[in-house]
């Protein structure tokens, strides 16, 4: 009998349900070559008819119920039936092969083990109950094997316990393996479950302290802004710092509009239909509205793909997570930045390459998983922040450090779920 993985919902039931017919045929086979070789080999006497009968009507219904488990989900009953059906299927052999006093009728245990490990409470006691009648009426109603040699009976016996036993060894180790298995993968996960719900509460802390912040930052900016306005305005200033004034002007715009579209944004992330672009003219959008804010910047875009350039969905949290990459990489090195962006039919890739000294070990390390100590010109949250939103969107970050020197921070995002 094949071993099954706990079930935990419909999908992971009709999987258990799949593997169980594809491993009843094995099983199947290998029955129906023990009552073909078994009188020969053995000198036994077998209602061969009878027990090759049972078989196959045991594939037929194998092969429908094979054939049904290609629908989208199943229910525990229908691995309880099924179950039931390997216990009816092996009393019948066992009835035509000495019942109780065949040492293979331990071979019951089994559908009561797969039933712990994958059925409710009372599906296992319906499964138990079933194995323990029929082991209690083969101790009543069987055909006897004829063996009128006692000790020819005694080895053949032994011979059964000992293929119970190696049957029953395995199939116990088997189950403690994958039980060991599942409560290791279900740990892990729920330790990445913890640290992402500690991240999740981390960001949505900081973008509470971001908008009373922006609130805030009103009033500065607009006395900030008419200052500006009325030294722009003076006549007697040296044309140089009418050119600085120029760019600070620009500056103090660039961030009133950054404020004023805070809300912007939220409301955008919550639009059930946000607007879809093609991802190379996005992407070059984006580029040269982060170069307004720094000018002393140059950067190129590479396009890695041949053929058009899929449309996706214009999402804020993808915007902000690369224009922090763009900004580290500026930081890192103010020379040309190259942004590489491919596609195919899976995944979309934006790559930001730098020529700077390259990532630190701390840095590659956590990947983005957990806030970096502040250091200086930065908080050490932006790559939190950026790795928090590409795994919101259902992709990942990748850090590394060429061997050509430099640093490169490569985003991939599935096309078919990109928001």
């Amino acid at each position: 009998m094949p071993i099954l993985y706990h079930a935990a919902d419909s999908k992971e039931y009709l999987v258990n349900l799949r593997r169980l017919f594809a491993l009843r045929w094995a099983m199947l086979a290998l029955m129906a070559l023990t009552v073909l070789i078994a009188p020969g080999l053995l000198d036994l006497v077998l209602p061969q008819p009878a027990m090759l009968a049972i078989l196959a009507v045991a594939a037929v219904l194998n092969a429908l119920g094979h054939r049904h488990a290609g629908q989208q989900s199943a229910t525990a009953h229908e691995l309880f039936s099924q179950l039931l059906l390997d216990i009816c299927t092996l009393s019948a052999l066992l009835f035509f092969s000495g019942g109780a006093t065949n040492p293979l009728v331990s071979l019951l245990l089994p559908p009561v083990a797969i039933a712990a490990l994958g059925l409710p409470r009372h599906l296992v006691i319906l499964v138990g109950s079933a194995a323990i009648l029929a082991y209690s009426l083969l101790m009543l109603f069987y055909l006897p094997l004829p063996i009128t040699d006692v000790s020819r009976a005694t080895q053949l016996h032994l011979i059964g316990m000992w293929l119970t036993f190696t049957v029953s060894a395995i199939l116990i180790g088997w189950i403690i393996l994958r039980m060991s298995q599942l409560i290791r993968d279900r740990d892990a996960e729920l330790a990445e479950a913890r640290e992402q719900a500690l991240r999740d509460e981390r960001v949505t802390a900081m973008g509470t302290l971001a908008a009373g912040a922006a609130h805030e930052l009103g009033t500065p900016l607009a006395t900030m802004s008419l200052i500006v306005g009325e030294l722009a305005n003076d006549r007697q200033l040296p044309e140089a710092v009418r050119e600085d004034l120029g760019l600070l002007r620009q500056q103090i715009a660039a961030c009133k509009e950054i404020v004023g579209g805070l809300a912007r944004r939220a409301d955008a992330a919550q639009n059930d239909t946000p607007e879809q672009q093609a991802c190379d003219r996005w992407l070059d959008r984006l580029r040269q509205k982060w170069h307004a804010l720094r000018p002393q910047t140059t950067s190129k875009l590479i396009i890695d793909s041949a053929g058009p350039a899929p449309q996706i969905a214009i999402d804020p949290r993808l915007e902000q997570a690369l224009l922090n990459l763009f900004n580290n990489a500026a930081n890192a090195c103010p020379q040309t930045l190259e942004i590489t962006l491919s596609w195919d039919r899976q995944a979309l890739s934006i790559a930001i390459r730098d020529r700077g000294p390259g990532f630190p070990p701390a840095v590659l390390a956590l990947g983005g998983r957990q806030e970096l100590p502040a250091h200086e010109g930065g908080s050490g949250v932006g790559l939190m922040l950026t790795a928090t939103a590409i795994g919101q969107l259902g992709g990942r970050l990748e850090l590394s450090n060429p061997d050509d020197g430099g640093a490169r921070a490569r985003i991939v995002l599935p096309i078919a779920e990109n928001p």
